[in-house]
């Protein structure tokens, strides 16, 4: 079993100089706002939205974003271990970050930014999910790079022998199977947009994107090790927990999205 599994020990630095060093991770997380620009400026352009507010709204997802991730993971994995040393928080170079704080951070900074500007909030959640699914996608393959967030042992053909920790057998690469799932949710959600731009109902992509994000996140987590040592003996475990209110936020946004679709019919 082991000859038809793939053995992987990627090196997580792409070159050092000295004290300074270009990480895999690093460049593919920076890859997903890069591309998220350039598809947000297409929209705005489509939508004939002032051009400089792109930068604007770019400095408030980055920001979110980070921000986010980071005390999601300190005050939901390890919030004993944090808020006993609250300067560790500060140390984003030393790893831990949590998808869940992310999507909290995003939807805030979202939220000031629509303070900002005349248009709504939804209506701004309807088209920054398309570059946020497409975001996921990178990041998890930076994951994949540092080989962190992998799945547990496995037979089939695919699995990956992390050797970098030490695995000696074959381990679910959980890490492409979430990145192909946003890849795949980025697709659906940017199609829909370009055909419906025009008549496109308030929170119908913002929707599509929590219900379908976040279940793939469900489902996977059966699959994947236990990041943190408290949720061993969880039934589901703090990702999947977590995930539970984003799919329900989904679900009522897609009904009043139908609702709207029904009374205009």
């Amino acid at each position: 079993m082991i000859l038809s599994s793939i053995v992987w020990n990627v090196d997580p630095e792409i070159f050092r100089i000295g004290s300074f060093a270009i990480r895999w991770y690093g460049l593919l997380f920076a890859l997903g706002f890069v591309f998220g620009y350039i598809i947000m400026g297409k929209i705005f352009k489509w939508e004939k939205i002032p051009v400089k507010l792109l930068d604007t709204i770019t400095t408030y997802m980055v920001v979110g974003t980070v921000v986010g991730a980071r005390l999601g993971h300190c005050l939901f994995y390890e919030p004993a271990y944090y808020l006993s040393n609250p300067l560790k928080i500060l140390m984003v170079w030393e790893g831990g970050l949590a998808s869940h704080g992310a999507a909290i951070g995003i939807l805030f900074a979202i939220y000031l930014f629509t303070k900002k500007v005349n248009k709504p909030y939804l209506w701004v959640m309807d088209r920054i999910v398309i570059v946020v699914a497409l975001a996921g996608f990178f990041i998890r393959m930076g994951n994949l790079m540092n080989s962190e967030i992998y799945g547990i042992e496995t037979s089939l053909p695919w699995g990956f022998i992390f050797e970098r920790w030490g695995e000696s057998v074959p381990k679910h690469p959980t890490q492409i199977y979430e990145g192909l799932s946003y890849l795949l949710i980025f697709i659906l959600i940017y199609k829909i947009y370009l055909k419906q731009k025009a008549k496109l109902n308030h929170g119908l992509l913002f929707g599509i994107f929590l219900i379908l994000l976040f279940s793939a996140r469900i489902l996977i987590e059966f699959i994947k090790e236990p990041q943190v040592e408290f949720e061993v003996n969880m039934i589901f475990n703090m990702g999947q927990i977590l995930s539970i209110p984003f799919i329900i936020l989904g679900i009522i946004l897609l009904y009043r999205s139908a609702k709207k679709s029904s009374i205009r019919a």
